[in-house]
């Protein structure tokens, strides 16, 4: 299997499983003698990890990564820095009836497709699951832009119909301050009732995560074919259950005239900036030096409790009324995925950028 490396100087490859006995990575590019802060990646792991509330699958996994290279005294060595990340809590069998079927949204038959075979327990390779190494890569990769002054917080914006229209910045403690993490309080109240709703009636939602990056310089992103927007979509296409990506204003903007939307210069003491920011901190492909502003629109979960139409590898048509452990809705999961993404972009850009100087 291919193309499971991202970055060019500062690059990430993974492996495992859903229930194979541990996920993990291996981190090149990082720069030697940096101390790491354990204790922050691990903020990060608690943030997506499984079982964490009401409104995530019932799955419990620590999610505690064991450096096995890179790391010598609490300092990185220039080596790969290479970590496992253990698979405590796996339920295989409740897989077992699945092993001939193909669910509805999910990766199953287009695995099945490419490959000629595919690991039908919790989804393997195409898990979110396998996304637990990007947090831990992206948390070490926040560590990194944080001395730069680079700061990522991204929140949940909108879950099913329920929009909240408040806009940052916001500190990470006050949108971790509810399950769903939305900064807006009434918001994410209406959010998680309708969340608990429809994981009642054994239904999903999806919804939209928004992100907003402080303190990026001008002159991240590389023309014609590593702009910085495209880096960025790359990155959270990467992401499960994601059906869109826009910057700025994004597809909201079309509706507009060029005389509303340009964002015209200014200088001050400061130096130059624009009044306003509807490119979302890019123009031609290049960061110039706003807050980055984007937006993330997640699908509903695919795995539901509600009788679905399907067929078997045979074609033979069946009903299927999903069991196991899932998500009603990945949105207030995937935050802290869609913010080490984010962070693994920039840091590569960023990397290359000090390699012309």
């Amino acid at each position: 299997m291919s193309a499971n490396s991202f970055g060019k100087l500062f690059r990430l490859t993974t492996f495992g499983e859903s229930h194979g006995p541990s996920v993990g990575g291996v981190l090149d590019g990082v720069p030697a003698g940096m101390e790491l802060d354990i204790a922050s990646i691990q903020i990060q792991m608690d943030r997506r990890r499984p079982g964490q509330s009401t409104v995530s699958t019932e799955r419990n996994e620590t999610d505690i990564p064991q450096f096995i290279s890179g790391l010598f005294e609490g300092k990185t060595t220039g080596a790969p820095l290479a970590f496992v990340i253990p698979n405590k809590d796996v339920r295989s069998e409740d897989y077992d009836a699945l092993k001939d079927l193909y669910r509805p949204g999910h990766a199953d038959f287009t695995y099945q497709e490419k490959f000629g075979f595919r690991d039908h327990r919790g989804g393997g390779r195409s898990s979110a699951r396998t996304m637990a190494p990007w947090v831990c890569a992206g948390a070490i990769a926040e560590q990194i832009l944080r001395a730069q002054g680079i700061e990522i917080t991204a929140w949940v914006s909108q879950v099913g119909e329920i929009e909240s229209k408040v806009s940052g910045p916001f500190s990470r403690g006050s949108i971790d301050q509810n399950v769903v993490r939305c900064p807006d309080i009434q918001m994410a109240e209406k959010m998680e009732a309708a969340i608990l709703e429809v994981k009642e009636a054994g239904d999903s939602l999806g919804g939209v995560i928004q992100c907003r990056v402080d303190g990026v310089p001008a002159g991240l992103g590389e023309p014609q074919f590593s702009k910085l927007p495209a880096m960025l979509s790359q990155a959270m296409f990467s992401i499960n259950a994601v059906k869109g990506f826009e910057m700025g204003d994004g597809f909201s903007i079309v509706g507009r005239k060029g005389s509303e939307v340009n964002d015209s210069f200014i200088s001050d003491a400061s130096g130059i900036s624009t009044k306003s920011n509807h490119a979302g901190g890019v123009l031609g492909g290049i960061s110039n030096g706003m807050p980055l502003l984007f937006r993330v629109a997640f699908k509903p979960v695919s795995t539901i409790g509600k009788e679905q139409d399907t067929v078997n590898q045979s074609g033979d048509a069946l009903l299927l009324s999903a069991k196991g452990r899932h998500d009603p809705c990945v949105v207030p999961r995937a935050v802290p995925i869609v913010e080490s993404m984010c962070a693994l972009v920039l840091c590569d850009l960023w990397f290359i950028q000090q390699s012309r100087k």
